[in-house]
């Protein structure tokens, strides 16, 4: 029996991801990214909390529900077959779609860089490979995703009589809560001092070693159903701690960057990433296990909805800030609307265009 908890779990947090990132576009905390803020001063503009609120957990809870889904989808397929799907699925779209549709994406990333003139003499087609390879935006995620993928595979191999995972079903409460320790080591694994002529900043991007770790715990721990029934009974108490300590880390680091090591690495951002990450699973366990049209339609859809949604972000965003003269909170309410409207429309319309949906979307094709 299909858990549609899950698929709604997935779905809703890719909706979060999509409004953080009309949040961050503007951010004045110095996240790399953005255009930047309303007020140059970081204590200022109130509206950035909603990244401290997002940002410790969200990505790691879609790679933890994506280790329970290769979980499943390895119960069912080889593991050939797996790496073959997750190959059309991931990989081509976060590569062979940069030079596709992403490279869009990329125009409006080095338009501060094209209005000093900093391209006026590279060649169109270096500017093209530019654009492209500054596109990337969040397909870090699916790149990521296919790497644990393969990964995935090797060490099912390793435990081919599924001894590691059967011992993992066996966690109890205790055992689950304490189990965010491992994100708090995770989180050590990142370079405080990027150097900036290195690809320290690459790697912070990606962080490899930090989501593998939630990736892992949805593989062996969270793809028993035991495990979920316990993470069940505990989603009250989980969400209040959550809450508390989401409080606690807002007024704590107001003004910081919410990206640096430093600050990722903090005790209290792993606290609260994993207190929210039991809460969201408990709490949708228990109240979300259903389904309706419309969630049928954000399961079948919302993983292409985030590889588009992107480049309507940058693009309506960067021109509402650079040319006219709407108010702050008018461009947020435009741009949200944007993002969640146009996002599916344009999934819709690529997903009708032969050898286009294969590049950007990684379908071969088109189900009616």
């Amino acid at each position: 029996m299909r858990k549609h908890w899950i698929d709604n779990l997935r779905w809703v947090t890719v909706l979060l991801v999509l409004f953080y990132h009309v949040i961050y576009f503007f951010n004045n905390k110095g996240v790399f990214g953005g255009i930047g803020g309303f007020v140059d001063d970081p204590m200022k503009q109130p509206q950035d909390a909603v990244m401290y609120i997002l940002y410790p957990w969200f990505m790691m809870l879609l790679f933890l529900v994506a280790g329970i889904s290769a979980r499943y989808a390895l119960d069912k397929q080889t593991g050939k077959q797996f790496i073959k799907s997750r190959t059309l699925k991931l990989l081509v779209p976060s590569t062979i779609g940069l030079f596709v549709y992403h490279w869009m994406t990329g125009y409006f990333n080095t338009a501060v860089a094209r209005g000093m003139g900093i391209f006026d003499n590279v060649p169109a087609i270096g500017r093209y490979f530019i654009c492209t390879f500054s596109g990337i935006g969040p397909l870090w995620f699916i790149q990521d995703l296919w790497l644990f993928s393969l990964l995935i595979v090797l060490i099912k191999k390793i435990d081919c009589r599924d001894r590691f995972w059967n011992w993992c079903g066996k966690a109890n409460i205790a055992v689950i809560i304490l189990l965010g320790v491992l994100v708090w080591l995770g989180s050590q694994v990142l370079i405080f001092n990027p150097r900036p002529e290195s690809l320290d900043g690459l790697y912070n991007l990606y962080k490899p070693l930090t989501y593998f770790i939630p990736f892992l715990l949805g593989y062996f721990v969270f793809s028993h159903d035991e495990v979920q029934d316990k993470v069940e009974s505990i989603h009250l108490p989980m969400f209040i701690c959550a809450a508390a300590s989401c409080v606690a880390l807002v007024l704590s680091g107001w003004g910081k960057c919410n990206t640096d090591p430093d600050f990722l690495s903090g005790w209290l951002n792993c606290l609260y990433a994993w207190l929210m990450i039991l809460a969201m699973l408990g709490c949708f366990k228990a109240w979300f296990n259903r389904t309706n049209k419309f969630a049928d339609y954000m399961t079948r859809s919302s993983f292409g909805i985030y590889i588009v949604h992107y480049l309507v972000v940058v693009a309506l965003g960067y021109q509402m800030k650079q040319y006219t003269s709407l108010s702050p909170w008018a461009m947020y309410v435009i741009l949200t609307a944007a993002v969640m409207l146009l996002s599916p429309a344009i999934y819709e319309i690529l997903k009708r265009i032969p050898f286009i949906r294969w590049c950007v979307l990684g379908i071969k094709k088109r189900k009616e």
